[in-house]
Formats: C-alpha cells, structure tokens, sequence
C-alpha cells in the first residue's frame, strides 16, 4: 500500500473494519478448531509461530520493515505478553466448555473495567452518563444470558470459572496494550506483532503441559498408529481449519495493533464487542451449540449497549504533542505519527 494516502478518518475506519472482520472470525474458527483438534494451547502455539515464520520470510525478502530486538522493549512487553498468553489460554478453555455466546457475553462486560482503566491510568474524563447506562445494559444482558444458561443452572458460578478470569485478563491486557503504544519506541507495524508472538509462545506450551494436552496427543498419535482403516493421523478439516486459522491470527496480529493505535483503550475493546455480531449470525446458521432464543436476545441487549455508549474524551492538558481528530464528534482518534517501510500511515509504537 505504499504511496496510498489515506485521511486519518478514512485510515480509522479502515483499521477498525480490518481488525472486525479478523476477531470476529477467529473466535468462530477457533471453535471449529477445537471440534476436530482438542488441544487450545497446542493450537494457539501453532498459530503464533505461523505469525513469527510470516515475519522471517517477509522480512528476509524485504517486503516488510521489522524492528529489530531490543532489551529495552523485550522488558515492556513481558507484562503484556503474560496477560496475552493468559487471556488466549482462558478464551480457548471457555471456548473448550461452552458455546461461543458465553466468551462474546463475558467480553461484552470488558468495556465497564477498562472504562475506569481509561480514567485512572490512560488521560481521559471519566464517561458520561448515557455510556454508562450503556454500560448497565451490557451488564444487564449478560445477567439475562445467565439465566438461559443450562451450565449456570446446573453448575453455578463453576460454569463460568474461565469465562471470568478472560474477562478479568482481557480488560488488564486491553489497557496495558494501549498504554505500551507510546511508551514503547517501535517504528513498525511488524513490531508489536514480532514481540506478543515471540513471548507469547513459551507460555502457552507451559500451559499445554498443565492441561495436559501432551498426553492427549500423545494418546491420539498412538491410537491411529495402531488404528487398520489407513486413516490420516489427524482429520483433514481440522487441519484445513488450522491452517486458516494461522491465517487469521496472522491478520488479527497487524490489525489489532493498528486499530488499537488508532482509538481509547475502552473504544478498542468495545470494538472487539461488536463486530462479534456476525460471529453470532453464522454460528446459529453453522453450529448446534449455541444459546436459546431467551440468550441470543440479551445478547443483543448487550450489543445495543454498545451501539449507545460514547468514549470519554481526553483531559485537557497544558502539555499536548499528541494530534487528534474527532470521529462523530465523540471520540478522539490518534493520528498516526510514523510511517512503516511498505504501510502509509503506521503509528509510532
């Protein structure tokens, strides 16, 4: 896209449809994953070493610009990495052992927590109040979700052990991620992608050991070994899947980062809320575990919520080097400062 300018509104919407469409798919394909291929860390693995092997090789045949590995930005990003590598584990083990309404209602809580991460941590006013009776009906919705929910019935809060701590992780990782934006001095869009996967990795194996995955695995190799049908050691469509699903967490690694230099940290993750939408729609149409009709309605109770909340906007300071534009009128955006090898218009981390 070099040599395409875009303006900084066009250069917004384009980085939040982006990184939509990417989160909105992997949940569902992550889903499908698991049908065929039970091992959420193993998968996650594989699908952040796709994203460093994309790196290399775009990189040795210089078609993108990568920073290279510094101490002074390995160490910011460690905290990150432990909130991202914990948040990807407990969204696959929610995924694992519920239907995929269940992980989009718990992130639909997110925006309350980081909301108040925003004004205490981040610069920005405190919301108004229709965002936070915007916020009320998300929580609202989620209650009602509860309620429809044979695994809360049969087995209380236990049912949503998993579901809570990615919501608890989520809202940390949404706001430090922001945070390490600008404190952080990386000049490429390859940057923030090549250090979360190069830390997130070791982690994630440590938790396919704790769960186990090991000797699952192990199990299934020497089942087939032993198996007379001359099947595949592992199902064609889950590995189909597996590849697209590298292919898709590939593009959420660029687009999340982009679209979360481009708005509020509260604002990122209400993003993330909303373009969950169409991963509901396909999932009635393509999957047999999703919620009743009592459940599908609070959810979109709590996407009504955030159709109506507004971002608070920044405090004003006497010290602003920081340019921003107006979205609607309510939102401040980041205008980009830097520009990447082969991207117009890329943040400066």
């Amino acid at each position: 896209m070099q040599g395409l300018s875009l303006s900084p509104q066009t250069t917004v919407i384009v980085a939040v449809l982006s990184y939509s469409f990417c989160s909105g798919s992997l949940v569902l394909v992550n889903k499908l994953i698991l049908h065929h291929l039970p091992y959420p860390s193993l998968v996650i693995t594989f699908q952040l070493w796709s994203t460093l092997l994309f790196i290399q090789i775009a990189d040795a045949f210089h078609l993108i610009d990568v920073d290279p590995i510094r101490w002074k930005c390995v160490k910011p990003y460690l905290a990150y990495t432990v909130a991202f590598s914990l948040g990807v584990y407990c969204n696959m083990k929610s995924l694992s052992i519920s239907n995929v309404e269940t992980v989009i209602v718990f992130r639909a809580l997110a925006p309350l927590i980081v909301s108040v991460f925003d004004a205490l941590f981040l610069g920005r006013e405190w919301p108004p109040a229709q965002s936070w009776g915007a916020l009320g009906l998300i929580a609202l919705g989620a209650y009602g979700y509860a309620l429809t929910d044979e695994r809360f019935q049969q087995q209380g809060m236990m049912a949503y052990m998993w579901p809570t701590l990615y919501l608890l992780v989520i809202s940390f990782e949404m706001a430090y991620g922001k945070k390490i934006i600008t404190g952080v001095e990386l000049h490429t869009r390859s940057g923030p992608v090549l250090y979360t996967n190069m830390l997130g990795w070791p982690p994630m194996l440590g938790f396919a050991y704790m769960g186990g995955e090991y000797g699952r695995l192990f199990d299934h190799l020497e089942g087939r070994a032993d198996a007379t049908d001359g099947g595949p050691l592992f199902p064609p469509v889950g590995i189909s899947l597996l590849l697209l699903g590298c292919v898709v967490g590939t593009g959420i690694g660029y687009t999340g980062w982009w679209c979360r230099s481009k708005v509020s940290a509260a604002s990122y993750t209400l993003i993330g809320v909303m373009n969950k939408c169409i991963t509901v729609l396909v999932n009635l149409v393509i999957w047999d575990q999703h919620a009743p009709t009592e459940g599908i309605i609070s959810l979109c109770l709590c996407l009504f919520g955030g159709v109506l909340y507004q971002q608070a906007p920044m405090r004003k300071t006497k010290d602003s080097r920081t340019e921003e534009i107006e979205l609607g009128g309510t939102e401040p955006l980041m205008r980009s400062q830097k520009t990447d090898g082969n991207i117009s218009s890329s943040p400066r981390r």
